[in-house]
């Protein structure tokens, strides 16, 4: 095994037998459901083997202030103490999955473990949904998995804060895309934050654009669109945001899978940037 980006549910299947799998279910519903609900999908059933981390719980930091967006990143050795716990070490090839697209939170978990710098972990294409449509097998009862290993620090070079996001932009020496849905970016509605619109300069890929029929389009296919929006740029000269830090995740998977290398996530986003009420917020189209 050595998968990195996607893998499908067929492949996964062929290989839970394998001991150096270690398979993490991320369910979790934003936007005012039972914050519990994920985790209560998992103990109804789960992709056997598959250990549960919760995105406020494991993958943020709630205590950081709002300067730090809604899901500000956990702290290096807090999620070293999750991957422990889910008995992951450095060596281990890791799936994770949501419940369909891998937005809400495969693809975070998949960043920050990218972050400490582990290869291998890949999210499964179509998640839950797939694997159930396809009669794959399931289970409701947690297997203690043997505690893992695991001690490194996050790459700060793969990530960016507001203020070189602000001077970025004004240089022009990058490129911003936001990963929320189009009516949000243009400013005509928003449901989670202080203020409606997108960063001056942002241009929009909404994360759900990455997807047909429940999966992930083709390599060429993303490649073809994210260079429509970066036009001659290299991807390192790309920051990727949303409205916290999360479905930003979901674009860098979908760069990487395409093979466009080195994109960075700015991690406050939306929310980070407008918990200051004196910086500019833009309104319509990009």
């Amino acid at each position: 095994m050595n998968w990195t980006t996607l893998v499908s549910c067929e492949d996964l299947a062929a290989s839970l037998q394998s001991p150096e799998l270690r398979i993490v279910d991320a369910r979790f519903v934003l936007a005012g459901a039972d914050p519990g609900g994920g985790e209560s999908l998992w103990r109804a059933g789960h992709i056997p083997g598959a250990g549960y981390v919760h995105l406020d719980r494991d993958l943020s930091d709630l205590g950081k202030p709002p300067s730090h967006g809604r899901h500000p990143m956990p702290e290096a050795a807090n999620f070293c103490a999750v991957l422990e716990r889910l008995g992951i070490s450095p060596d281990a090839q890791v799936v994770v999955y949501d419940a369909a697209d891998g937005a809400m939170a495969a693809a975070r978990f998949w960043w920050l473990l990218k972050l400490l710098g582990h290869r291998r972990v890949a999210v499964l294409d179509g998640g839950f949904a797939r694997w159930t449509s396809l009669g794959l097998p399931v289970a409701t009862e947690a297997i203690a998995q043997a505690r893992g290993q695991y001690d490194a620090s996050f790459d700060t070079t793969q990530f960016v804060g507001t203020d070189e996001v602000a001077a970025a932009l004004a240089s022009g020496s990058a490129c911003l895309i936001d990963a929320r849905a189009a009516e949000r970016f243009r400013g005509e509605v928003e449901p989670l934050d202080r203020a409606a619109g997108h960063i001056p300069g942002a241009r929009n890929r909404p994360f759900s654009s990455n997807m047909s029929e429940g999966r992930f389009r083709g390599a060429e296919e993303l490649k073809a669109a994210f260079g429509a929006i970066v036009g001659d740029r290299d991807a390192s000269q790309v920051m990727l945001s949303c409205g916290s830090g999360v479905t930003a995740c979901h674009n860098l998977l979908a760069m990487e899978h395409a093979g466009l290398h080195g994109a960075r996530i700015y991690a406050g986003s939306w929310s980070g940037w407008v918990s200051d009420p004196s910086r500019p917020v833009a309104t319509g189209p990009d």
